[in-house]
């Protein structure tokens, strides 16, 4: 069995801790595993060709989605499938999809024209997201006018959402097919590089974190949860996050991988409800 990575340039140059140890238990069942920088080798698109029995996208920059994109034309396995990294990655798209599946999200708006934004803010704060982003990078928080003057300046668009007020740390969430941990840490540009102190989901916060994966169609995530007052709210979802704070991460993630690799992961179509084989 041979299983190539599909990775992002980390800052500094090193390996993700959990990518080092989920190699050593796959090749300790057998498994040629491989890795790339999509953006660091040369690829011959008129050469490129499937020629591993499962790719593992990690990374989450474009280049290495449109080239996890084209494997998936030829009939490459993804894991997570292209098409839920692609979801996953719209936070316009997907926020709608969880909220219309029963998800609680914050209440979101979308627009070209910032001024518009002006009566929203007179009622409350609001988080502007990259509609394509991940790992909380480039985030506002607007609080008046003049943060929407600044944020003109700022090329790209932006789903708006209500700011809301966490009722103590935030929880961060991930799961390995339906296996779910967490951990409770403040959120920010840069959390994604600090562990967090385990911590307990009650059964609907955990019920809520698997919805994510069943209606994006991932294994291998991570969800952001801000607890208030009203309950918990889901205001973002990564696939294949770090796992940092997770005893025994690797281990259940290679585990997984393998029978992922092997065909004997059995998952609920999001379109149907029928299960089927992967």
């Amino acid at each position: 069995m041979r299983i190539h990575f599909l990775l992002a340039r980390r800052v500094p140059p090193v390996p993700s801790p959990v990518c080092v140890e989920v190699y050593e238990r796959l090749r300790d069942r057998g498994v040629a595993v491989d890795d790339s920088i999509p953006e660091e080798i040369q690829i011959s698109t008129g050469e490129l060709a499937v020629r591993h029995d499962l790719y593992v996208l990690k990374s989450h920059t474009e280049f290495a989605l449109s080239v996890a994109g084209t494997l998936n034309v030829l009939g490459a396995r993804l894991l997570n499938p292209h098409w839920s990294c692609l979801l996953t990655q719209d936070k316009i798209t997907s926020t709608k999809l969880l909220a219309d599946a029963g998800v609680p999200v914050p209440p979101s708006w979308v627009t070209g024209d910032f001024d518009l934004l002006r009566p929203l803010l007179a009622r409350s704060p609001l988080i502007a997201k990259p509609h394509r982003g991940h790992r909380g990078q480039g985030i506002h928080i607007l609080r008046g006018i003049q943060d929407v003057k600044d944020l003109c300046t700022t090329e790209g668009t932006f789903l708006f959402q209500q700011y809301l007020k966490a009722d103590g740390e935030d929880q961060k969430a991930y799961v390995v097919g339906e296996q779910v941990y967490a951990v409770r840490k403040r959120f920010s540009p840069t959390a994604f590089q600090h562990f967090g102190r385990p911590a307990e989901l009650d059964a609907r916060t955990r019920d809520i974190v698997l919805t994510c994966g069943r209606v994006l169609g991932l294994h291998l995530y991570g969800v952001d949860l801000v607890v208030t007052a009203d309950g918990p709210f889901v205001v973002d979802v990564n696939y294949f996050p770090g796992y940092k704070g997770v005893p025994g991460a690797a281990e259940t993630i290679a585990d997984y991988i393998y029978r992922y690799a092997s065909g004997r992961v059995q998952t609920a179509r999001v379109q149907d409800g029928e299960p089927s084989h992967v």
